[in-house]
């Protein structure tokens, strides 16, 4: 039997092929993972899906919308017992009658908050009225699209995803309003609402004890008790954080004696454990 000289030939240009697809579809796989504005070949956006991720890290967050105004609560982690309590701000002041609250990157929503202020400031100049909450959450979604590889993109104001969420509470002529806005640049309306490493036990308590004729004091008490029930720490006035916006008061954020006097109108838990503290763990994300 004669062998065919060119056999071998054949199976060596075969084998190189599939190494080279091979290496080449690794690549793009690669590629896809870290380019911030590359799609995948399943559509995805795996640095921006990241960022979302980076949220579950972070402090518990909670708001509550009632017909006299918003609640928000933040969870305060302490890493040190010689760092100041009130350093830590993550509930901030959009203008007098828009508040938010964060999770996530504090450093991030520092931009986006600011960013935020001075939509609403040029809005009140321009037209003389204060500005729609869905207004604010507009723009700061538009901000949180704005993210690049280039650097000579005037309007990628960073080259990666923000890593923060907000929920943005305001009252203006439709009433009480909460937003939620996430890094992929999408924002929703709740009446109630958890973000956080605590959202998931946070958000199903909330879906049971909510209803829409609760009071501005109900929903207080409410969201001091789903964090008491996602904190590891014993809640206070220190490791808490509570903020109101009302129609009449605007956003206000509560003083620690104001914060006292609320815990102290907790009703006391027979069993303080609750399951929606069970697989709660801290991280070092803010």
């Amino acid at each position: 039997m004669v062998k065919n000289p060119s056999q071998p030939l054949i199976t060596k240009y075969k084998y190189s092929r599939i190494i080279r697809l091979f290496s080449r579809q690794t690549n793009l796989c690669l590629f896809d993972d870290r380019g911030v504005n590359t799609f995948s070949p399943e559509g995805r956006l795996f640095q921006v899906e990241y960022a979302i991720e980076a949220i579950k890290l972070g402090s518990t967050t909670i708001a509550a919308t009632t017909k006299e105004g918003v609640i928000l609560g933040v969870e305060r982690r302490s890493q040190s017992k010689l760092l100041e309590a009130s350093s830590i701000e993550k509930i901030m002041e959009i203008d007098s009658h828009v508040g938010c609250a964060v999770s996530g990157l504090v450093a991030d929503s520092r931009t986006m908050v600011e960013h935020a202020r001075v939509v609403g400031q040029n809005h009140r100049f321009t037209f003389d009225e204060p500005i729609k909450t869905e207004s604010v959450t507009q723009a700061v979604c538009d901000l949180a699209l704005r993210f690049g590889e280039s650097t000579h993109d005037e309007d990628a104001m960073m080259s990666r995803p923000f890593g923060v969420a907000l929920l943005i509470a305001g009252c203006d002529e439709l009433g009480p309003q909460l937003f939620h806005a996430d890094p992929s640049g999408t924002f929703m309306r709740y009446d109630a609402k958890a973000i956080g490493s605590g959202s998931e036990g946070a958000q199903t308590e909330l879906q049971e004890r909510w209803h829409k004729s609760m009071t501005l004091q109900e929903a207080k008490l409410l969201v001091l008790q789903v964090l008491r029930h996602v904190m590891e720490e014993k809640l206070d006035e220190h490791n808490v954080q509570l903020a109101q916006v009302t129609p009449s008061g605007g956003f206000h954020i509560l003083t620690n004696t104001e914060l006292k006097e609320s815990i102290s109108q907790m009703p006391v838990e027979n069993n303080p454990t609750h399951p929606s503290n069970v697989g709660t763990q801290a991280a070092p994300t803010a």
